[in-house]
């Protein structure tokens, strides 16, 4: 984005900083995200240096980018927060729970102001009672307007003092400045506004432990030499002028040897002193033709202490082993485009099978190389595939972060103490699931915090720890992603939901299992709750949840044990674009297998399958009898070949059941794209989509769990 500036930085007056709006909203939300989950991971009693820097540099980028926008009231605020923290990693503050909260806060109306400002809807968050509560926390705890107590004084901040243009006379170097201060001189080249000019001396305010102030403009040039006193490192500086140039326009020279100050950085160990001129313009880098660049033959004058040109001698090139700036690791890319792109990645997936059926006949004597080409052909698709579906697969740990915050706050709304666990944040899962499936999931940790987790008072008396445990696992098993939500809890009583089920009017016994009566919570306006709150005891939310995973073609099942705490499994079906099939014919249907659910195969004869009760069938495989089902009577597939008798067996598994399925033939294993049968055509039972064949001919996709399910009925 710096670089961006900087070769739009001679377009003049009308250069539209809007175009890059968008990128500030993207990167201010992560920052706020990543502040908000080190705050929420701060060890209170031993906070290091490395936690409370990050958590200072994410406030000082939001409030950069907000300045240069021109976005006020989210600079103001995030300037607060900026002072607060700056205090804290200077260790003149203890941080303590009062902080995390208003800081927390804080964040969350930052994301309130700017979703204003990136909409131009709504109603901006009130600030003004945050900023006086980040004031006072900022003074130790006492009244804004009060004095510091006599026996903790507060650490008196030095001046300010902007001067634009050469100035009379340079001001002495204080006492406090020879102790600590860094006397540097930064040249910052190509700057022809004189807007640009004046917001690079706005951000001076901003640099901690600020001493003095003083610019020079090289007289017919477009550099700009600051000559500033702080006590701030160089990675400081360069990330302050961030938003406005890029860092290879900045250079940073140590004066303070020159000036008779001891070259002193609290942000650097003693062993890491303020380099040498020439290093620091080695590591830095330039431009090869900017003035005041290594090697070039004009070098900017700076304005000494005796206010007279000095010489300064130019530096040569980096050397060869110096390292270079590295290059960005990530780039922001629409969902549209991504979508695009894996559509055509199917297309082709299609046409390739197209050509490998077509090529079959073939003589590979005569056509060796032509067979060669689709060989590799068909390896590249796949690996191309893979590839491209790999980008829309991401970490389960995008959605696991924002449950410490929303039980954190829960917690102390209930008065409730709670620790949250979280396992297997690396699972990746399709960014598609993964936004349908937080609105439940949060439903499920807040139920867990407040239905299953009891007050301390009460856990103590049961004989547990007071604070309880709220664990989320996400893994992969088979072809499906199991997510789990499980607490240390009360359980659930099953004399009371089936008290309320009768209530309600529902046809229960007392003789139906455990698992049949946890499911009735599941039913619209079920709720066990004695006492309504803004919380829950409404009825509202756990069909909403059964009905949302149910429309993901997945399933939830709930574990329970009275006193000991519940587990809620979600088992979602890993469905992308593209997927492994076996094709399998049935009469003259062909049908698709996900691959990830065939167990087996194998032929038997007619007389191995056992007829049961009601017309059910069962067939022994190695000690273990399974229910069969006939793909023909389901499909009602019409058969031309009277005589003609299926007797090849695939065993399938989902839901955690096997099933066997009775067909004509095998016909082999190929990579399918998965077309929506419900947008083309509708909701067929058995189905979850369809597919097209390399000869043009459509194949529908069995939906194994939904066959699985017809099989227990």
């Amino acid at each position: 984005m710096a670089d961006t500036h900087q070769e739009s930085s001679s377009s003049g007056a009308d250069f539209d900083l809007s175009q890059f709006y968008q990128i500030f909203f993207e990167e201010a939300g992560e920052n706020l995200d990543q502040m908000e989950h080190m705050l929420l991971n701060l060890n209170l009693e031993t906070a290091d240096d490395e936690e409370l820097n990050g958590i200072f540099r994410c406030a000082h980028s939001v409030k950069g980018g907000a300045a240069t926008f021109g976005f006020s009231d989210v600079a103001e605020l995030t300037h607060q927060m900026e002072s607060l923290l700056d205090k804290l990693r200077r260790h003149e503050l203890q941080p303590n729970s009062a902080m995390v909260d208003v800081l927390l806060e804080s964040a969350d109306a930052s994301r309130g102001l700017l979703a204003r400002h990136q909409t131009g809807e709504g109603e901006a968050p009130v600030t003004a009672d945050l900023v006086q509560r980040i004031r006072f926390l900022a003074t130790g705890g006492v009244a804004v307007a009060a004095a510091a107590p006599a026996s903790a004084p507060l650490p008196k901040e030095p001046a300010v003092v902007v001067q634009v243009a050469p100035p009379p006379q340079p001001a002495p170097v204080s006492v406090a400045a020879a102790q600590g201060l860094r006397h540097l001189e930064i040249t910052v080249t190509h700057i022809d506004r004189p807007d640009q000019a004046d917001a690079l001396m706005e951000l001076f305010r901003d640099i901690p432990g600020l001493g003095e102030i003083r610019a020079v403009q090289q007289a017919g040039g477009s550099d700009r030499v600051f000559l500033v006193d702080t006590t701030s490192s160089d990675e400081d500086l360069l990330d302050l002028f961030a938003f406005h140039v890029s860092r290879e326009q900045v250079r940073i020279v140590d004066k303070s040897t020159e000036q008779g100050i001891a070259p002193s950085s609290p942000s650097l160990p003693a062993a890491e002193a303020a380099p040498a001129p020439a290093q620091v313009a080695e590591s830095y880098g330039f431009f090869d033709n900017a003035p005041g660049a290594p090697g070039s033959s004009v070098v900017p004058a700076a304005v000494t202490g005796d206010h007279s040109p000095k010489e300064v001698k130019a530096v040569g090139k980096p050397a060869a082993g110096v390292a270079a700036q590295p290059e960005a690791a990530t780039i922001r890319v629409a969902i549209s485009k991504v979508d695009q792109l894996i559509n055509l990645v199917g297309e082709l997936v299609i046409t390739q099978a197209m050509l490998a059926q077509n090529s079959r006949a073939l003589d590979p004597a005569l056509y060796q190389q032509l067979l060669s080409g689709l060989t590799d052909l068909d390896r590249n698709t796949r690996d191309l595939q893979e590839s491209v579906m790999s980008i829309r697969m991401i970490p389960m740990s995008i959605v696991f972060s924002r449950f410490p915050r929303m039980l954190r706050d829960l917690a102390g709304k209930l008065g409730k103490k709670v620790d949250f666990v979280t396992q297997g944040e690396a699972t990746e899962l399709d960014k598609g699931l993964v936004e349908k499936i937080t609105d439940p999931l949060t439903h499920l940790v807040r139920n867990s915090c407040d239905h299953g987790v009891e007050m301390p008072a009460d856990r103590i008396r049961a004989g547990k720890p007071e604070t309880g445990t709220i664990t989320l696992s996400a893994a992969h098993q088979g072809g499906s992603i199991v997510i789990e939500v499980r607490d240390d809890g009360r359980g659930m009583s099953r004399e009371k939901i089936l008290a309320k089920a009768r209530e309600r009017g529902l046809d229960v016994s007392d003789q139906m299992p455990d698992s049949e009566v946890w499911q009735l919570i599941f039913a619209p306006g079920f709720s066990t709750a004695e006492v309504v709150t803004d919380v829950s005891g409404r009825g509202v939310g756990m069909d909403v949840v059964k009905r949302n995973i149910t429309a993901l073609n997945g399933t939830v099942e709930i574990e329970s044990s009275e006193g000991l705490g519940m587990k809620v499994s979600v088992r979602l079906p890993l469905t992308l674009a593209i997927m492994d099939g076996m094709s399998v014919g049935v009469g003259s249907e062909v049908y698709i297998l996900p691959l990830s659910s065939v167990v087996e195969s194998f032929q038997v004869k007619v007389e191995a399958v056992s007829t049961v009760g009601q017309g059910a069938q069962l067939v022994k495989v190695r000690d273990e009898y399974m229910p069969v089902i006939e793909l023909e009577k389901v499909f009602q597939v019409p058969r031309f070949d009277s005589e003609k008798v299926s007797d090849i067996m695939v065993v399938v598994e989902a839901e955690g059941s096997r099933v066997v399925l009775l067909v004509d033939e095998l016909l082999g294993q190929q990579q399918v794209v998965v077309k929506n049968l419900e947008s083309n055509y509708r909701k067929v039972p058995n189905v979850s989509g369809a597919t097209i064949l390399g000869d043009g001919k459509v194949a529908l996709i069995l939906d194994t769990a939904a066959l699985v399910r017809r099989s227990r009925h």
